[in-house]
């Protein structure tokens, strides 16, 4: 199996910023075609990033681009879509299921709107591109759909403090358990990818803890590497997995994660949902080159 996606088709939601983008982008450097799936055509008051802007950092990288605005809770959209990448590009290898809403609060501070965007967007947008896309993955070489979705770690500390996101994010995880049962046969690796630590994107930024929060985190790049770990595993030999982003890599033999760090005098902090007995293959305390 090659270690490279050159030539490979890459169908990305949420792939305008963030974590989406950095894999478009570790995937463009060997020259990928990445379809930008995702909502954002014109740009955001608080958040960087366009379809558009995305497509010229992917083609600068060296891949080919097509962005595409896609809502992933509309059926029709996500249809169109794949069927464009299709046409576009030939085929399709794999799919990204990045795009997510998250609203940290308890039930009382939950509005139900709130509650119908996450489940919308993670659970029933992740289940539903993964089944649209079945079709034209099946005609791949080497067919991959990847979660950003948690371990199955069922703690009642992952859900206490905010239910309805959990109940979103893993909801994606049983996506993939089941998805990855469901397309076995076929040859469709089915995975999801978490990061051990917090990275730096917006969300995180805006979200939940700013500029301390940003500094204490990995970059975007750890979870792309990862991801590119996987889409060049043969798919037979890897599916039905919950991967953390340092542990993949480093069963891979990579050995240096410093250049991962945001600010390496900074202890790094934990994601949600990593399981307690899942131990980091190095520290996370702050750098000893720092």
């Amino acid at each position: 199996m090659s270690a490279t996606l050159r030539g490979k088709t890459l169908f990305i939601t949420g792939a305008s910023r963030g974590i989406g983008l950095a894999i478009a982008l570790r995937a463009a450097r060997d020259g990928a075609n990445i379809v930008i799936a995702a909502k954002t055509a014109e740009p955001h008051p608080k958040l960087p990033g366009t379809i558009f802007t995305a497509a010229v950092e992917i083609e600068a990288a060296g891949g080919r681009a097509l962005p595409l605005t896609v809502d992933v809770r509309e059926e029709a959209q996500v249809q169109e879509a794949l069927e464009k990448t299709a046409a576009h590009f030939g085929g399709l290898d794999i799919v990204v299921n990045n795009a997510s809403a998250i609203f940290l609060a308890d039930s009382q501070k939950t509005e139900m709107k709130r509650f119908d965007l996450m489940h919308q967007v993670n659970a029933r947008g992740s289940f539903m591109v993964s089944k649209l896309a079945v079709p034209f993955l099946a005609r791949a070489e080497n067919p991959h759909i990847l979660m950003l979705a948690p371990p199955l770690d069922l703690k009642e500390k992952w859900f206490a403090a905010h239910t309805a996101y959990s109940m979103a994010k893993y909801g994606m995880s049983l996506a993939v358990l089941g998805l990855a049962g469901e397309l076995r046969r076929s040859g469709i690796a089915v995975n999801a990818l978490w990061p051990r630590t917090t990275i730096a994107t917006a969300a995180v930024n805006n979200l939940l803890g700013g500029d301390a929060l940003m500094r204490a985190s990995r970059t975007p790049e750890i979870v792309a590497d990862a991801a590119h770990a996987i889409f060049v595993t043969p798919a037979r030999e890897l599916t039905g997995q919950f991967l953390i982003d340092d542990s993949l890599l480093w069963s891979r033999g990579q050995r240096e994660f410093d250049h991962y760090r945001v600010d390496p005098t900074q202890k790094l902090m934990p994601d949600f949902f990593v399981p307690e007995d899942d131990l980091p293959p190095v520290s996370l305390s702050p750098s000893a080159h720092s």
